[in-house]
């Protein structure tokens, strides 16, 4: 087999195995005799909260510290332009997600924001789409099979990739290693350099937001994370909360 088409079609196969195995567990009903159920949507809570233990103790001795000593060296306008970038990236992943639930309008703002930030923008550097009025709407692949009526399964939590479910784990691999993306033309190592650069960035904005945890840290996280999701989903509408006991609404148009 040509040696160009064996790494794009093994690629395929690992994303139709992924996505028969997402849909499999979605639909497998649970027993106890799997998993100690706390909740419907969180099954496996006991095996989750172990699997939290471990990504908290890397985080809380590496990660974290890296990110802490990027926010003390990198200056408030570098750190934003840095972000801006990388934001500017996945605008090509909003764009094929949109095509795909055939959300037109989506699909002209992610051309529109790609095209103004990376023209007008310094190649990203500078988000001059918003002040353009025209914010960023992000879609994904477990997006794309949500609206299709794909179920999301049991709530999970990865190593390392931390919060996830059947459905968001097939679509996260699709966008990785299918969707278009400008890190496919990267070659080594600069790529995997420019990735790690990615998670820290992430994880450094997300140190101002840690005063916001309240609570057991596990429970904290899994409600964000569903309700999140279901916010994306649903384009912003309503959504109810899982795991709330008098079945009040809650919107996540500022989470």
């Amino acid at each position: 087999m040509n040696q160009r088409l064996r790494k794009p079609l093994l690629i395929l196969m690992a994303f139709f195995i992924l996505l028969i195995q997402a849909t499999v567990v979605a639909a497998q009903p649970y027993s106890p005799a799997d998993e100690p159920a706390t909740t419907e949507a969180d099954p496996y809570e006991s095996w989750n909260r172990k699997v939290f233990g471990f990504n908290e103790f890397l985080d809380e001795w590496f990660l974290r510290p890296v990110a802490q000593g990027y926010r003390a060296v990198m200056p408030n306008f570098a750190d934003r332009a840095v972000t801006n970038f990388f934001s500017n990236l996945g605008e090509i992943k909003n764009l094929v997600n949109s095509i795909l639930q055939l959300k037109g309008e989506s699909a002209v703002v992610a051309a529109g924001r790609f095209t103004y930030n990376s023209v007008f923008g310094l190649a990203g550097l500078i988000d001059v789409a918003t002040a353009f009025d025209l914010p960023e709407r992000p879609e994904d692949f477990g997006q794309t099979l949500g609206h299709w009526g794909v179920n999301s399964g049991p709530y999970l939590m990865m190593p390392l990739l931390g919060p996830s479910n059947p459905r968001d784990f097939s679509g996260m691999m699709t966008d990785l290693f299918v969707s278009p993306s400008p890190w496919n033309y990267v070659e080594s190592p600069d790529n995997y350099y420019g990735r790690m650069v990615q998670i820290v960035d992430v994880r450094a904005d997300l140190i101002p937001a840690e005063s916001f945890l309240s609570g057991d840290k596990y429970t904290f996280v899994r409600n964000a994370y569903l309700q999140r999701r279901e916010f994306l989903i649903n384009d912003g509408r309503t959504v109810a909360d899982p795991f709330s006991q008098d079945g009040d609404e809650l919107m996540l148009d500022d989470f």
